[in-house]
């Protein structure tokens, strides 16, 4: 059996607004119109299978975890069908690097699962939706396409390094030092990165459909200024694990750092991130607290599925 099927998934998001003029940019209220309707007067669809199923309406600003489980699970599904060649996700710009990074740590990578968006509502006078709609069904049917990308404005990102770099603009994510995967041009994807490679054990996307409380993770942030009274709030709130926002190289404020290593004698989990927008914490430094090279937001899911793991 020949894998022609393509698969699209949607979540809502910007790509699915509506907003009260063609001229209106920012005033639209998201996820308004269903997958169906996305695919709708798309060229380049003629003689291709697209299966298109709705698995959330959201504004992607309120995504949750519960929507994570169901959209790993969806995507699971259809990747176990052997006539099926890959999987376009529809989601919103706000938290696309969050849910591309579980994803990419959740799901095996042997297909092609690809994450795409808009900067502009559906009733714009020129909405980038469906061009990247349809660049993404590009990648899909790219011979040895593999892994959680997101592709936007032209360009494909790889689900471990994409990032969210600017509030407006179309060309709103970047990869920083890391690289783009690759460009698509006139309905071909010029690779120029190597497909993303994850060590996945195949059973976590069913694991995930049994989850009904998820662990409690926060953010901290250290800053000019900063007091350890958040933390100790939290613990005493019962929250399970904390992801330390430092500065530079995972650097921390003594008195939030006091605040932590306290907080970790108490049994929650903690891990330094950097609030820097590019590069990675380099080495451990002079502290207790351990290092993640993701961003804060990646490097909370990953201690997210740490504490579900057990």
């Amino acid at each position: 059996m020949t894998a022609d099927r393509i698969v699209l998934l949607g979540t809502g998001g910007t790509i699915a607004g509506v907003a009260p003029s063609a001229a209106d940019h920012v005033g639209y209220q998201a996820a308004q119109l269903g997958v169906d309707r996305l695919l709708e007067g798309l060229p380049g669809l003629a003689g291709l299978q697209v299966v298109a199923e709705q698995v959330a309406q959201i504004d992607s600003k309120d995504m949750e975890p519960a929507v994570w489980r169901d959209l790993a699970g969806r995507c699971a599904h259809w990747l176990a069908q052997p006539d099926v060649q890959g999987i376009v996700v529809t989601h919103g710009t706000d938290t696309l690097e969050e849910t591309a990074y579980f994803l990419h740590r959740v799901l095996p990578a042997a297909k092609p699962v690809v994450l795409t968006c808009a900067m502009r509502p559906a009733t714009a006078l020129a909405p980038d939706g469906p061009q990247n709609i349809v660049d993404a069904i590009a990648v899909v049917r790219t011979p040895g396409a593999r892994g959680v990308t997101v592709a936007c404005a032209g360009t494909l990102h790889g689900a471990e390094h994409v990032r969210k770099v600017h509030p407006y603009r179309l060309d709103a994510f970047s990869s920083g030092d890391a690289g783009a995967l690759g460009f698509i041009e006139e309905g071909r994807l010029r690779l120029v990165g190597e497909w993303p490679e994850s060590a996945v054990d195949p059973g976590w996307a069913g694991r995930l459909g049994q989850v009904s409380a998820w662990p409690r993770v926060e953010l901290v942030s250290s800053h000019a200024g900063v007091t350890g009274r958040i933390v100790d709030l939290l613990v005493d709130d019962g929250v399970q694990g904390l992801v330390a926002i430092g500065t530079g190289n995972g650097t921390l404020h003594h008195r939030l750092e006091e605040a932590l290593l306290a907080a970790l004698a108490k049994g929650v989990r903690v891990v330094r991130s950097t609030r820097c927008a590019e590069g990675a914490i380099v080495g451990e430094g002079a502290t207790l607290l351990p290092a993640s090279r993701q961003s804060p937001v990646k490097a909370r899911i990953d201690l997210l599925l740490e504490l579900l793991a057990g």
